[in-house]
């Protein structure tokens, strides 16, 4: 008989709007911060908005809306010492009962994007989107956590968990708390580690640990400067072994550089996975979440083609995406960099689409991938009606159009593929001596054979593959 979950924490979103964002784009914001937060293992109830020139430099959010925040969660609204009230045994009970039912959170999020806010600290509550509970409806409990949509300094996350009494995550925390959990390869787990323990050790002052260690006179500041010491000496260890793991990947890849290579890129939750399992036949994640798939996979495409065709499943990319991130994940996007194709997989119901985009374009250019040759794909177009079917191709004739669970679609891509490559492909003749007969395979693997013939010297074949794997061949048969 199946336990059933206890509910989930409670949260509410807070945003702030910047000059020179659009209110869809802080709608869109919002909506994707929603999701990281469900994806986490809450339940967002309430948005708390405001439009300014820049972030509170201590609190984010003006005084005004500090308050209107405040009594959501029951907290002062002020920036008060003393303890904080310690609200993450809701979050740790709720994942404890998650883990051991192994029940996947795939609901799809319906909440209405939040409503523009008075520019003014002291003005109306208009950005909520649900009423605040009270303290006499026990079925509404109060929040629990405050997730902000920017990344937050120490000392700004301390000020709001004062005010507000409650848990206080930023964006980067979130994110790096998914991938946390996602990661299960033993290198995605390690570079992780990296990013959360670079997060994490700028924070230690302000963590409740490192407060009640300073109970004790003069104890404060070595505990701290302790576990630093621990984490810098953690990260060499981890980097060290990732550099292990590392040099045998490339190694592997060393050794497919001689093969057809696509590499699926792309905002998170675009498809790719689904367009991998269905190019592939492999059994990878696929889930509706962000951030499902963490680790690259490499397959042959099925039908497997003569040479044969490997398709790579790489992480997908975030806006504001924490830099630590970028960097740990570095050895995975080199499969882009070394594909002869790139995939651009794009969730064409998505209305930021395009700013979903140019976050992969951003991200590849800042590695060099943007030199490798590419394709667009819009994915999942079977929710979009005709018009706004011909006004993404009108706008982009080069794109390709499909949905990763249409079979006719799939076909469509792998022919476009397997065209690609042979554009690039030319004739040649190989001589295989007799003696060598038994490599013949290398050239099956490598090439496609158009005929076969032979002679006193031995096999003689007509191939058709690229110039560079010809060569190979050719010198390695003559040696």
């Amino acid at each position: 008989m199946a336990k059933t979950l206890p509910e989930r924490p409670r949260a509410v979103l807070v945003g702030v709007q910047l000059p020179g964002v659009s209110d869809e784009e802080h709608a869109a914001d919002f909506a994707e911060l929603r999701r990281l937060v469900h994806t986490l293992g809450y339940d967002s109830v309430a948005t708390v908005s405001q439009k300014r020139d820049r972030l509170a430099t201590g609190t984010v959010l003006g005084s005004g809306k500090l308050k209107e925040l405040a009594k959501l969660t029951g907290g002062s609204g002020v920036i008060a010492s003393g303890a904080l009230n310690q609200t993450s045994k809701a979050r740790e009970k709720w994942e404890a009962a998650a883990e051991a039912e192994a029940e996947a959170e795939n609901e799809a999020e319906s909440e209405a994007g939040p409503g523009d806010e008075d520019a003014d600290d002291e003005g109306p509550e208009q950005g909520e989107a649900l009423a605040p509970p009270t303290d006499d409806d026990e079925a509404e409990p109060r929040p629990t956590v405050v997730v902000v949509d920017h990344e937050l300094s120490p000392s700004q996350l301390r000020n709001l968990e004062k005010a507000t009494g409650a848990e206080v995550l930023d964006r980067a925390g979130v994110i790096v708390d998914i991938f946390h959990r996602h990661a299960k390869s033993h290198e995605a787990r390690m570079q992780v580690e990296i990013a959360r323990l670079n997060y994490l050790a700028p924070r230690l002052r302000e963590s409740s640990g490192g407060r009640e260690r300073q109970q004790g006179r003069g104890a404060g500041d070595s505990a701290v400067e302790l576990d630093r010491r621990k984490i810098r000496d953690r990260l060499a260890e981890l980097r060290e072994g990732l550099a292990a793991i590392q040099k045998d990947q490339d190694h592997r890849r060393y050794a497919r550089r001689d093969q057809l290579r696509v590499a699926l890129v792309g905002y998170t939750n675009a498809g790719k996975s689904s367009l991998m399992r269905a190019l592939t036949g492999s059994t990878v994640l696929v889930a509706d979440q962000l951030f499902a798939t963490l680790d690259t996979t490499v397959r042959a495409m099925q039908p497997e083609t003569r040479p044969r065709i490997l398709v790579s499943d790489t992480v997908g990319f975030i806006q504001k995406l924490p830099h630590d991130l970028v960097a740990s994940f570095r050895s995975t996007l080199d499969e882009a960099l070394e594909a002869s194709l790139l995939l651009y997989v794009v969730d064409a119901s998505d209305p930021t689409w395009a700013a979903q985009l140019e976050v992969t374009r951003t991200v590849l250019r800042e590695i060099g991938a943007d030199t490798v040759q590419s394709k667009l794909l819009f994915n999942k177009a079977d929710r979009l009606d005709a018009v706004a079917r011909e006004a993404l191709l009108a706008k982009h004739p080069e794109a390709i159009m499909l949905s990763a669970h249409q079979p006719d679609d799939v076909a469509m891509l792998r022919k476009h593929i397997i065209a690609f490559f042979e554009s690039s492909m030319v004739e040649a003749d190989l001589v295989i001596p007799y003696a060598r007969q038994g490599r013949i395979g290398e050239v099956y693997e490598h090439t496609t054979v158009v005929s076969q013939a032979y002679d006193e010297s031995g096999s003689r074949l007509r191939v058709r593959g690229l110039p560079g794997a010809i060569a190979k061949l050719t010198q390695s048969f003559q040696e």
